[in-house]
C-alpha cells in the first residue's frame, strides 16, 4: 500500500531509522586531475540518505533505505552494496522504464581546491518517486524518518512527496531533515531556497550548514538560523572547522501522534522535554516552542583524505547517539567522530569506530577533546583515546 493513508509505526517497531532518497553509482578517479584527463575510474556508491543508512547499520542500528533504481546492473550493484552494510533494502522499487543514476567526480585537489562532479541522473528511476508509488507503510515503520533537500530537487513529483511526508499527521515518525542545498540540481525557475526553508520548518530535527544557510537564505550565524527555524525540536547548525551549535527544546525518537492538519507544528507536539537535553549546556532563547538549550561542540582536528560524505556521516552519528538517548553534547561529538571516520578514507563510506571506542572519545573532558587529532586508521578497535591525541 502506498500513499498518505498508509499504516503507522508502533512502539514495538523493529526499525530504528528509515532513509528515503536517491542513491547512485559513483565513479571515482584513479588519479587526481581534471575529469578530461583521468584515464580510469573505480566504482563506488553515493547518495546522502543511503550513506546515512549504511553508517547507522554499520554502527549497530536497524536501518532501512527506501528508493527507486533502474532494472539494470547499476541498480543491482546499488541494492547489493547497500544491503551488504546490513541495511534493509526490501522496500526498494525497480523501474524498468528509467535508469539508475550515476555520477563521476574528481579527486579533491587541495592545492587548487578544484573539484568537478558530472551527474547523469536526469530522468532517473529515483526522480520518478511520488506519493503514489512509494511504500508509506515502510517509510512510517521506523522510529525516525530521515530525508534531505536533495530529493526535493529531483523532480516536481519528488517535491510533492517530501511535502507530503513532512506534513503533520497521526502516526508520523520523528522526521529528520538534512537541508543539503545543491543549487545545480534544482530546475530553472524553482524557488529552491524557499522550498528548503519550508521543508525544514516542518521537520523535528534539522541539520543545516552555516555556509549553506547563508547561500540559500541569506541568513548569517547560528542564532539567526534558529530564529528562521523556530518549529523543529532540534536544529543542528554545522559550522565547519568551528564545530556545531545545537539548539534543542526536547527530542525523543519514537512514534508520536499529530493532530491531523493541526497548526501547532512538529516542535510543539514533539514527545520528550528537557530531560532529553540533560547536560546539553546553557539555556538560551528559543523560538515559538519555548526556551532552548544551546550547545557548542568544537570540531575535531582531522588529517583529511577526502572531504566527501562527512555531512552524511555527521547526521548518522548524531542520530545514532539520539537513538541511544545520550546527552546533546555527546550526540554532536558522535557526529564529529563519525564524520572523522569518513574524512580519513577516500570514499563516502567506511566502517565507523567500535561503539565503546567512540563512547570513550565522546566522554573526554573538553581539554582532552581539544587535543585529539585523528588520521587514517584511527577507527581501529584497539586504539585507545590517548593513542590518537596530539602530543
Amino acid at each position: 500500500m502506498s500513499g498518505p493513508a498508509a499504516g503507522t509505526a508502533d512502539a514495538a517497531t523493529s526499525t530504528d531509522v528509515v532513509c528515503l532518497g536517491e542513491s547512485m553509482v559513483t565513479f571515482l578517479p584513479s588519479q587526481p586531475g581534471r575529469l578530461a584527463d583521468v584515464p580510469s575510474f573505480g566504482r563506488g556508491i553515493g547518495g546522502a540518505e543511503s550513506n546515512v543508512a549504511c553508517a547507522l547499520a554499520a554502527a549497530g542500528h536497524r536501518a532501512a533505505w527506501v528508493g527507486r533504481v533502474g532494472a539494470d546492473g547499476f541498480g543491482d550493484h546499488l541494492v547489493e552494496t547497500i544491503a551488504s552494510y546490513g541495511v534493509d533494502t526490501s522496500a526498494v522499487r525497480r523501474d524498468p522504464a528509467r535508469p539508475t543514476g550515476i555520477y563521476f567526480r574528481t579527486a579533491t585537489d587541495r592545492g587548487t581546491d578544484t573539484h568537478e562532479v558530472a551527474y547523469y541522473r536526469a530522468g532517473s528511476a529515483a526522480s520518478a518517486m511520488s506519493p503514489s508509488n512509494v511504500p508509506y507503510e515502510e517509510l512510517f515503520a521506523g522510529r525516525v524518518l530521515h530525508l534531505s533537500g536533495i530529493t526535493a530537487a529531483l523532480s516536481a513529483d519528488c517535491l510533492a512527496l517530501l511535502r507530503d511526508l513532512t506534513a503533520a499527521r497521526p502516526g508520523r515518525p520523528l522526521v529528520s531533515f538534512d537541508v543539503n542545498h545543491r543549487p545545480r540540481l534544482w530546475r530553472d525557475g524553482e524557488a529552491d531556497a524557499s522550498v528548503l526553508l519550508e521543508l525544514a520548518r516542518r521537520a523535528d530535527l534539522v541539520f543545516v550548514g552555516e555556509d549553506e544557510a547563508e547561500e540559500a537564505w541569506g541568513i548569517v550565524g547560528a542564532e539567526a538560523i534558529r530564529a528562521a527555524l523556530p518549529e523543529p525540536a532540534v536544529v543542528v547548525v554545522k559550522r565547519g572547522s568551528a564545530g556545531a551549535t545545537v539548539f534543542a527544546s526536547g527530542l525523543r525518537p519514537g512514534p508520536r501522534s499529530f493532530a491531523a492538519g493541526g497548526a501547532a507544528g512538529p516542535r510543539s507536539s514533539a514527545a520528550g522535554g528537557a530531560g532529553d537535553a540533560a547536560g546539553a549546556g546553557s539555556a538560551g532563547a528559543g523560538g515559538a516552542g519555548g526556551a532552548d538549550t544551546v550547545t557548542l561542540v568544537p570540531a575535531l582536528r582531522v588529517d583529511v583524505v577526502a572531504a566527501v560524505g562527512a555531512g552524511d556521516a555527521f547526521a548518522a552519528g548524531f542520530l545514532s547517539a539520539t537513538l541511544r538517548g545520550l546527552p546533546v553534547r555527546e550526540r554532536a561529538r558522535h557526529g564529529h567522530l563519525m564524520a572523522a571516520a569518513v574524512l580519513t578514507v577516500p570514499g563516502d563510506l567506511t566502517d565507523p569506530p567500535a561503539r565503546d571506542h567512540a563512547d570513550r572519545l565522546a566522554a573526554l573532558d573538553d581539554e582532552a577533546w581539544g587535543r585529539l587529532r585523528l588520521g587514517p586508521g584511527w577507527t581501529a578497535a584497539d586504539r585507545a583515546p590517548e593513542e590518537v591525541r596530539t602530543p
